[in-house]
């Protein structure tokens, strides 16, 4: 899996003067990353846009519990169309070079919008594409996110660093096996076996140093 993890174009961090201060201010969703992805949300039910919460958003969700500090979000074509038309550049700036990204103005939060029909990872076409997000959402709380299944598959699809260290550990969070090859595209198999091992590999590391 190593030989073709490739690298996450995204912002680097952005590490905060107090870390433990940081923490605490995100697992409580009072953190700048969580108040701009409830105003995106609210924004987005007001326009009547279809859409489902990915990326680090979406796995803490799911259980992992771990930081993010950027909002990734499903929509379609002309979600994004209505998105641009409604809230650029009024709340939301563009980033140059990137037409699916933008900043939140409130306070600089990055914004991605993956798109239906378009390609996970480098975006190269390949057999998994992003879906339509009204069929692959489910409701966590108040706020839609895409189901557990659906982002497993399109970290597979993603193959970066990331994405199978997240695998890894909804693995070890949700119990995950082999049957749950069956909800997974052929074309991800291969990876989905090898973070599964490697989280045997952890559990029988965990096991002779506990």
């Amino acid at each position: 899996m190593s030989s073709h993890r490739l690298l996450a174009d995204k912002p680097a961090p952005r590490w905060p003067a107090d870390p433990l201060r940081a923490i605490t201010r995100f697992h409580s969703g009072k953190d700048p990353a969580h108040q701009s992805l409830r105003r995106l949300i609210k924004r987005l039910e007001k326009a009547k846009i279809p859409h489902a919460v990915m990326g680090g958003m979406a796995v803490y969700a799911h259980g992992h519990r771990r930081l993010t500090d950027d909002v990734d979000i499903l929509v379609t074509r002309e979600g994004l169309e209505i998105f641009r038309r409604e809230f650029v550049p009024g709340d939301y700036e563009p980033v140059p070079k990137r037409s699916r990204r933008f900043t939140d103005r409130d306070n600089g939060i990055t914004i991605d919008f993956l798109v239906t029909g378009l390609f996970p990872g480098l975006g190269k076409p390949g057999p998994i594409a992003f879906p339509d997000p009204a069929l692959v959402r489910q409701q966590i709380g108040k706020i839609q996110f895409i189901d557990r299944v659906n982002l497993i598959q399109l970290k597979l699809a993603a193959r970066r660093h990331q994405d199978f260290a997240d695998v890894v550990s909804l693995i070890a969070i949700h119990n995950l096996d082999e049957s749950f090859l069956d909800h997974l595209h052929p074309s991800v198999h291969q990876d989905f076996v090898e973070c599964l091992e490697e989280k045997r590999r952890e559990d029988e590391y965990e096991a002779r140093n506990g």
